[in-house]
């Protein structure tokens, strides 16, 4: 991992945990902006560590909610329609 995708990487694992004391679940789009104006380079590896993170967070979710769902005898939750976007 590249120094910028690591200090992106911290920044952007900072931004997600402090979203419940904001009170702002879109707070890191705000820090995005102002990425974008200091340095392209700098907010593109940013956004790219909160998707990431943010895709891990919706898997784990369905994961949590497939797994109880199990456990307790009820239909698997399904997944959302493939919509053909993402990587």
């Amino acid at each position: 991992m590249s120094y910028i995708q690591e200090l992106a990487d911290k920044l952007a694992d900072d931004v997600l945990k402090s979203e419940i004391e904001l009170d702002d679940d879109r707070f890191y789009e705000k820090v995005s902006r102002v990425l974008l104006a200091a340095s392209p380079t700098f907010q593109e590896a940013y956004i790219t560590s909160i998707r990431v993170r943010l895709a891990e967070r919706r898997g784990r979710e369905f994961l949590e909610k497939a797994l109880k769902a199990k456990r307790e005898g009820a239909a698997l939750p399904d997944a959302p329609p493939d919509s053909g976007a993402g990587h």
